[in-house]
């Protein structure tokens, strides 16, 4: 019962809170809440542009990027050492 009672007082506060138009005590806390939802949205963009690479990029382009391996394999650049021949 106490747990209910602190939650509704909680859940009091935040909607006057709502209503008065000062979600924060001072202008600290909204720079700290401007930063933590730039931060929350450059994580959910980074995580977008993961997948999108995983499920578009890698389906579509395999193939040139195979033959791109084969390709430098076969002109592989070095100077052969010719101290190992017998």
């Amino acid at each position: 019962m106490d747990s209910l009672e602190e939650l509704e007082s909680t859940a009091q506060e935040v909607l006057g809170r709502l209503k008065s138009r000062h979600l924060f005590q001072s202008q600290w806390d909204t720079a700290a809440f401007a930063i933590f939802l730039i931060f929350v949205g450059t994580v959910l963009l980074l995580l977008l542009l993961a997948c999108l690479h995983c499920c578009c990029h890698c389906c579509c382009h395999q193939s040139s990027r195979s033959r791109k391996v084969r390709a430098k394999q076969e002109t592989s650049m070095g100077v052969d050492n010719l101290a190992l021949d017998p």
